[in-house]
């Protein structure tokens, strides 16, 4: 489990880190081109771990690849979705991209989890489903492409860098990630698993429905009385998991997703507004934060979590996290 961790952890950092050199493609070679090139390798990934189950070195090699060319997609999907979209439709459509990735993320585990113990059929199954995807992503119209654009080359992909929202966002994902990594082992003991995986679905789904139905007035709020408001959830829901039990998993989880619905939105929003890059880079930028985030949260958390359990004052971890959100 050791060398899984860090095989996981580095196949992550590729995920997040590399989206800044995959903004700086798809700015040369077009938004639409890099969507289909980034299936093209999805699928290539998927089949790696359809024949991995016999080789690990082809299922490692098969994970990188997925990771590189997720990084390449995140940028290029969400700098496609706003391309000449005007300031007043940018915030839906930005709130639309991420509750897409949201649903996902609920909704992906909970079919996983009906073939775990057939993993040669959910990779097979994951095959075709990203060549389906593929084969959408040809007929993809392409964007237009402005003839006066300025593209940085890669050394100054960090040119134009918003640093207070990349700053937040980074701080944001260190802390959400506490909850995230941390709070199914809390959970064991405590909650029936049933319970804890139904809820962690439920906030998935709070962040997918939420996020579009507040991203106007997210765009209008200030910024430091929306990171107010962010903050304040999560460290509401951090306090509210020392309860352990079923009602304190469910207040803490709908006011974290109600934090993170905020911070996550009104980050980018601002990033977008601050910097005069392009929406691809922006996003890249923003992509790198949370990456930088989520390995500091790493790096911190465990060793925190470890302090308390040893201590035998678990609870005590997330009001320590509270402290820090506050």
């Amino acid at each position: 489990m050791g060398q899984v961790g860090v095989v996981l952890g580095l196949a992550t950092f590729v995920q997040f880190a590399d989206g800044v050199p995959g903004a700086a493609i798809a700015e040369r070679i077009g938004f639409q081109r890099c969507l289909l090139i980034s299936m093209v390798l999805q699928t290539i990934g998927s089949l790696g771990f359809v024949i991995g189950e016999a080789w690990p070195t082809v299922t490692i090699a098969a994970l990188f690849l997925r990771s590189a060319a997720t990084a390449l997609y995140s940028p290029s999907v969400r700098g496609y979705t706003v391309h000449g979209a005007t300031q007043e439709e940018r915030p839906r459509l930005v709130a639309a991209s991420y509750a897409t990735g949201n649903i996902g993320v609920a909704l992906g585990p909970v079919v996983g989890s009906l073939l775990i113990h057939e993993p040669g059929g959910m990779f097979v199954a994951a095959t075709v489903l990203h060549a389906l995807m593929m084969i959408g992503h040809v007929f993809l119209p392409r964007e237009s492409r402005d003839e006066h654009e300025v593209v940085e080359p890669l050394r100054r992909a960090l040119r134009g860098l918003a640093a207070l929202p990349f700053a937040v966002t980074a701080l944001t994902l260190y802390l959400h990630m506490h909850f995230y990594q941390y709070l199914s082992s809390y959970a064991e003991g405590r909650v029936p698993t049933v319970f804890y995986g139904a809820a962690m679905m439920g906030y998935s789904l709070v962040l997918a429905v939420l996020q579009p139905l507040i991203a106007d007035r997210v765009e209008r709020i200030r910024y430091t009385h929306a990171m107010a408001l962010g903050f304040g959830g999560l460290g509401a829901g951090m306090v509210a998991f020392t309860g352990g039990n079923e009602v304190a998993f469910v207040v803490g989880i709908l006011a974290i997703g109600a934090g993170n619905s905020v911070l996550l939105l009104k980050n980018v929003l601002e990033a977008l507004a601050r910097s005069k890059r392009s929406p691809a880079v922006v996003f890249s930028h923003q992509r790198l934060a949370e990456g930088v985030g989520a390995c500091l949260s790493g790096l911190v958390g465990g060793g925190l979590y470890n302090r308390f359990e040893t201590a035998g004052q678990l609870p005590g971890f997330w009001l320590a996290v509270a402290a820090q959100s506050w």
